[in-house]
């Protein structure tokens, strides 16, 4: 299963529209999608998540990645309720615990993809640079507009690395 959303940038190294690879999460969004009773034809009670993304599918990533020239990072990924955009402060403490980006997505399906036993791959699009890193306020405009100017390069790669993932 193939993820992807639009993140704000924590890691001072990432730029605004740049893609990067999931390579772990941190779920800050106070919940669980396994919460309640276990379906176990589904999987199991306890899900292991210690590689909730897979390394072979972020290899793969990489390599097509690499063949195409599209530029990619690989960083973890901190998932917030929203939906509002984060403060300063959070921001500081959410680069503190280890988070690379930041966003209100993604890590709820992938816990479910885990538990169903399916591989993950988590692709996250800077859209902006997140609250306090540079000296101005977020617009909800500029992330559209970012996207936006990804959207050509993202589906390329995507057309490219799909087929290759089930290899």
């Amino acid at each position: 299963m193939v993820f992807t959303n639009a993140a704000g940038g924590i890691n001072l190294e990432l730029e605004r529209g740049g893609l990067v690879l999931i390579s772990d999460h941190i779920n800050l969004q106070g919940c669980n999608p396994l919460v309640g009773p276990n379906d176990d034809s589904l999987g199991p009670r306890f899900p292991d998540m210690s590689e909730a993304y897979s390394k072979q599918l972020r290899h793969t990533a990489r390599q097509v990645a690499a063949e195409l020239c599209v530029p990619i990072s690989e960083g973890v990924y901190a998932a917030v309720l929203g939906p509002s955009y984060e403060t300063p402060a959070e921001i500081r403490y959410l680069r503190a615990i280890g988070a690379d980006v930041v966003g209100m997505s993604t890590v709820l399906e992938v816990i479910v993809a885990n538990h169903m036993g399916m591989r993950a791959l988590g692709i996250s699009c800077v859209t902006n640079m997140a609250a306090g890193i540079l000296l101005q306020k977020i617009n909800h405009d500029e992330v559209l507009e970012t996207g936006a100017m990804v959207r050509d390069t993202l589906v390329r790669f995507l057309k490219a690395l799909v087929p290759r993932l089930v290899e």
